[in-house]
């Protein structure tokens, strides 16, 4: 894997910076997943009432996404990622004294508005500062810290729940998240490549024309939809399958299914050095086939293959958003922030519009119900992937700065 040269951004130091910044803005926004079951006994909640704690974050991150990228490219991209970083772990402390379950949901909206400024604004840094040769790693690596922080995340909110309260373990996370952003801060080299745009939404509303002109880019953006939607679907309601009759799990061992989140941590770094080198076009459709064999498999009534499946289906997730989030940045020619934003968008929008619609599955058809709503939603997202095999590369040119 090359590297970037000795000059500055350091190559190693942009990998950390971007893992603790994904580690962070994940460990906030999932941070509450666990709890839904916790929040829905506390403010007398149906599941679907209490999934808006996290449909409606990843709805505002999703809506602040695209302003964001316009807005980082006229004040940088560092400054734009710390705020965001910054502005999300105070969110995530106060949603900790929140009285009400509509101020629960007002502090949430707002730390997703807050988090827009992370996502598609890092992988443009990454895009701009990381050779095309390692792109494709360097993607994989910001994603296992995604990965990694909603492993955390949800994992330390569970265990924190159990003995002390969701309070206590939405204010301790808040708090890990500003000092994942003051060492972030720290990290992250200057950008080199970036250059300052005073565009504005003009420069949007074209930029937007043009990503939705090219031939992959809108299929790359409706693939996002699709499996970001899937994915967070199948955790949102697991827990709730697992803590009930016949499981009875207890919520400690429920949130550590979150565990599984390791697996991600391996399969986006390799699926992204595997794309680099055998090409993205050949590698996507065999990852997602591993999301569609493990769905299937939770449909068992044994925990120990339920657990197996929820292992496969996370490992292909991971691997299949490294891939196609990565060739976003590569197709992507011009404002890159833009494009990343376009891909994120899609991407929790589909989060907040497949978890908010597989809660009504759940209501009426359980977990079979909500199976069968995602195993058609990656039906046809194995359809995407096997389209973009037909797409023609698109030339590349970079030099080190």
């Amino acid at each position: 894997m090359s590297s970037l040269p000795a000059s500055p951004p350091s190559y190693r130091s942009t990998n950390r910076a971007l893992f603790f910044g994904g580690f962070s803005c994940f460990a906030l926004l999932y941070s509450v997943q666990p709890l839904l079951p916790l929040l829905a006994q506390e403010f007398a909640l149906t599941p679907a009432q209490s999934s808006l704690s996290l449909s409606l974050s990843t709805a505002a991150l999703a809506v602040s996404l695209l302003f964001s990228s316009v807005l980082s490219d006229r004040v940088g991209r560092k400054p734009m990622m710390v705020a965001a970083l910054v502005v999300s772990g105070l969110m995530s402390v106060l949603s900790a004294f929140a009285q009400s379950y509509t101020q629960l949901l007002v502090a949430r909206t707002l730390l997703g508005l807050a988090m827009g400024g992370m996502p598609a604004v890092a992988m443009a840094y990454l895009s701009e500062e990381i050779e095309p040769a390692a792109l494709g790693a360097s993607m994989g690596l910001y994603i296992s810290g995604n990965a990694f922080g909603g492993m955390a995340g949800r994992m330390l909110a569970a265990v924190l729940s159990d003995f002390f309260s969701w309070r206590v373990a939405v204010g301790v996370l808040g708090v890990m998240g500003l000092l994942g952003a003051a060492e972030f801060w720290r990290s992250l080299p200057a950008s080199t490549r970036f250059r300052p745009s005073s565009g504005g939404i003009a420069a949007m509303l074209h930029g937007l024309r043009r990503h939705l002109g090219d031939d992959g880019l809108p299929w790359l953006f409706a693939l996002s939809f699709l499996l970001m939607g899937c994915f967070v679907s199948a955790y949102n309601f697991i827990g709730f399958r697992l803590l009930g009759a016949p499981f009875g799990l207890r919520q400690s061992v429920v949130g550590g299914i979150s565990l599984l989140y390791l697996l991600g941590i391996f399969s986006a770094t390799w699926a992204g050095r595997r794309a680099d080198r055998l090409g993205r076009r050949h590698v996507l459709w065999t990852v997602m086939a591993f999301m569609v064999a493990g769905l299937l498999l939770t449909l068992s009534h044994n925990v120990v293959l339920i657990v197996a499946g929820m292992a496969i289906y996370t490992f292909g997730f991971f691997a299949s958003h490294s891939i196609a989030s990565s060739w976003v940045g590569r197709r992507a020619r011009t404002q890159q922030a833009l494009a990343s934003a376009l891909y994120l968008c899609c991407y929790y929008l589909g989060s907040s519009v497949v978890g908010w619609a597989s809660g009504i599955l759940w209501a009426h058809g359980g977990w079979g119900g909500v199976v069968a709503l995602l195993g058609v939603l990656l039906g046809a997202a194995m359809l995407i992937s096997l389209r973009l095999r037909t797409l023609a590369p698109v030339p590349q040119a970079w030099s080190p700065a």
